[in-house]
């Protein structure tokens, strides 16, 4: 059997996080199989659907460089891959149920339904939903209907009092009893649209998937989905129902735990071969130990059996861990030609950089690569080089456990002490720092934050005396002067 796998989102939304997996965990088990990786875009739900999101959902997988071997821009010999496109398909095979005894147009009005559903509530009716009103009407009552031009749904006529049972190649035997599927479930709407029950079904038959990977909170339609192919008189594909993607507090990852869309995490500067390598290992691993994985490792080794069954834990942290471990290992022109961009929004650099921005850049490129974390980051870390301190936070000058006059005191040591720097090497000055801050009493973190915020205006920068070579002895001491005129102007000395 060849596989073929599909990712069928819907273009209401920005691409997420728990949707890239799912398209991920699809994509790798077809590559991993020699499959076919297929795009359906299920565009039925035209009140919510936006061009914006479509647009995204290309965008993303550019930028991830996940391609599908079949879909709609690319075409194949399933199509079409739009399900707006397929709209006779779905109403023919609508017929074909009724015309089967499977199922039967309901003329209810949304105000009967309405009224129906507020008399279950206020009566704690044990049935609750539809009422079966339009399912055992007499041929001469539904000709009635349609002769008055009553417009109408398809529903799906559920079978009662049975147990529906199918394979799930994670979580085993999946058994729901029939009652408890939505009562008897719209499969056409009255303006001729598919549900997405129906139009998913006939789409994976028609295109002959073999395995469904999808998110646990489909779990609860696969009943109906069996049943519906059994009307059909067709095989369901194999299911796979992956684990949760869930926040470190156990609850489905949402906005409250912070980014969840692809372009977030694109804006803010994480590497795409950092998001694949780690969305990849939410819920799935390889082993115990191995956690770097290149895309075309995921491709040769991914297997459904190392899926997990329990949910999968997306933590920003070791996000950022393994954004800065890719950023490391990216050659020197890949990484400035996407650092740039962000110097340049920041208003930094000017569009296009000159040769004096870029020169200075170089110069503190090699510690900034062995810092960051995000490619955001570098406009905070080097703002101080290209431009001069607007306003001091005075207080962020007075360490811990240290009064403001000894950050005055450390400040004065410090530009003592920078006398002669561009004649010693960096280690013999932090020799003499460390060996000034022992004379003081003071721990040498406490003695270089004052020296740090004047250079920076902030507590945190590249390494200090390679960003003092950067800037420069004189322009360095200016600033000391600066800051030790204002902690005199806030604290006195």
């Amino acid at each position: 059997m060849s596989v073929r796998v599909r990712y069928a989102p819907s273009p209401t939304g920005l691409q997420h996080i728990g949707g890239i997996r799912t398209a991920l965990f699809n994509y790798f088990f077809a590559r991993s199989q020699g499959g076919t990786f297929i795009l359906r875009v299920e565009d039925t739900d035209q009140e919510r659907y936006s061009e914006e999101s479509l647009q995204d959902l290309y965008d993303t997988f550019a930028w991830l460089g996940i391609h599908w071997d079949e879909g709609p821009d690319v075409g194949g010999g399933y199509g079409p891959y739009v399900q707006s496109q397929r709209f006779d398909l779905y109403r023919d095979y609508a017929q074909q149920l009724i015309d089967r005894g499977h199922a039967y147009r309901c003329y209810c009005t949304s105000e009967r339904l309405d009224a129906l559903r507020e008399e279950q509530a206020k009566d704690k009716k044990s049935h609750q939903g539809y009422d079966y009103h339009c399912r055992d009407l007499s041929p001469e009552e539904r000709a009635a209907r349609e002769a008055e031009g009553l417009s109408s749904v398809i529903r799906f006529k559920v079978p009662p009092r049975e147990d529906v049972v199918f394979q799930d190649e994670l979580l085993g035997d999946v058994k729901r009893k029939s009652k408890d599927i939505s009562p008897d479930p719209i499969l056409i709407k009255s303006d001729g649209f598919p549900t997405y029950h129906l139009a998913n079904v006939i789409d994976d038959h028609l295109m002959e998937i073999t395995h469904i990977m999808r998110a646990q909170e489909w779990l609860p339609s696969g009943a109906l989905h069996v049943l519906l192919y059994r009307a059909f008189g067709w095989e369901p594909p194999k299911y796979c129902h992956l684990p949760m993607v869930m926040g470190k507090d156990g609850q489905k990852l949402s906005k409250r735990h912070g980014s969840t869309s692809v372009r977030d995490f694109r804006r803010e500067g994480y590497l795409p071969e950092a998001l694949i390598n780690y969305v990849s290992l939410v819920g799935w691993s390889y082993d115990d130990s191995r956690e770097f994985f290149e895309k075309e490792d995921l491709e040769q080794l991914f297997s459904l059996e190392k899926i997990n069954k329990a949910p999968g834990v997306f933590d920003y942290k070791k996000l950022q861990w393994f954004n800065g471990q890719y950023i490391r290992k990216r050659d020197d022109d890949s990484l400035k030609s996407l650092l740039i961009p962000y110097l340049v929004a920041d208003g930094i650099f000017t569009d296009p950089p000159v040769k004096a921005e870029l020169e200075l850049f170089d110069g503190a490129y090699p510690m900034l690569k062995e810092r960051l974390k995000l490619l955001s980051e570098v406009p905070g870390l080097v703002r101080f080089l290209f431009k001069d301190i607007d306003e001091y936070q005075a207080e962020l000058a007075v360490p811990r456990k240290t009064e403001p006059l000894d950050a005055y005191r450390a400040l004065l040591a410090a530009e003592e002490l920078l006398q002669g720097f561009e004649n010693r090497s960096l280690e013999e000055t932090e020799g003499l720092f460390q060996e000034r801050a022992d004379q003081m009493g003071l721990k040498l973190g406490q003695l270089m934050q004052p020296l740090r915020v004047a250079l920076t205006g902030t507590t945190v920068s590249p390494p200090l005396f390679e960003s003092i070579q950067l800037l420069g002895v004189e322009k360095t001491v200016a600033r000391i002067n600066r800051l030790a005129a204002l902690l005199q102007e806030e604290y006195g000395e």
